[in-house]
């Protein structure tokens, strides 16, 4: 990809799943790559994994104060954030009538709340250091077809990636043209949270419904991360790109 190389990447989630992936592929670009991560585990195995990582830093998405700390963080490492990977999420399968409040703050908390924070403290520091030699700060964030269409079981982590789409478009408008703001929806992406909620016959079942009959690879998703940060995709802003193996071509409910 065109304009990669030695542009100052964080990635949120960055530990394992989509994040990790990401993560790779903007090393193999010639990008400087933080990563934020809330599991301590996760954020040395990931150091083992790919030591060309500038760093890899602890932090709660839904804590303020974290974020804007690891955020500062990165900006000490990399002197600067040009791109954010705005990817942390988390997921509780449970019917609607089921879901606790305690459950329900959660998700919201990570998946909605956690975007917002990390947003608007990358994009004050993007807007506050723009120049135009080097270009548009680039915030990408992970919604998913789940806010885009409805799906059993998912309640309130499909209302967070609505939300995260609504947010998006909204940055666009607001932030142009110092940032660019794009949404990637991912449909069914074969990650260690998909594989901890479905069982391989659950799988089996949704891969029968997908067009393309399988799962995403994470590195499917990463690419499509790495094309829209890129000056390849620099007229791109303020939309959603979906990459779901032709999942809601017709409607997966309805197969």
């Amino acid at each position: 990809m065109r304009g990669l190389t030695n542009k100052r990447v964080l990635i949120t989630g960055g530990a394992s799943g989509i994040g990790a992936a990401t993560a790779a592929r903007f090393l193999e670009e010639g990008s400087r790559v933080c990563i934020l991560d809330r599991d301590a585990k996760a954020c040395a195995a990931i150091r083992q994994q790919l030591p060309a990582i500038s760093e890899a830093i602890i932090a709660d998405v839904t804590d303020l104060m974290q974020v804007e700390a690891a955020l500062a963080d990165a900006v000490r490492v990399m002197d600067g954030v040009d791109v954010l990977i705005n990817n942390a999420g988390i997921s509780i399968r449970h019917k609607f009538l089921d879901i606790t409040p305690e459950e329900w703050d959660k998700v919201i908390a990570v998946n909605l709340t956690g975007v917002f924070y990390v947003a608007q403290t990358a994009a004050r520091h993007m807007m506050e250091n723009y120049t135009v030699e080097r270009g548009s700060g680039v915030i990408l964030q992970t919604a998913s077809t789940n806010g885009i269409m409805g799906y059993p079981y998912y309640a309130d982590y499909n209302a967070t990636k609505a939300g995260v789409i609504e947010l998006t478009k909204t940055m666009a408008l607001e932030l142009a043209p110092k940032v660019r703001v794009c949404a990637v929806a991912p449909g069914y992406v074969l990650t260690p949270m998909q594989r901890a909620e479905y069982s391989d016959a659950m799988l089996d079942e949704v891969n029968r419904k997908i067009p393309l009959r399988r799962h995403a690879q994470p590195e499917e998703i990463a690419a499509l991360f790495a094309f829209l940060a890129s000056d390849d995709a620099a007229y791109a802003t303020g939309h959603v790109y979906t990459l779901d193996g032709g999942e809601i071509a017709g409607g997966l409910a309805s197969r």
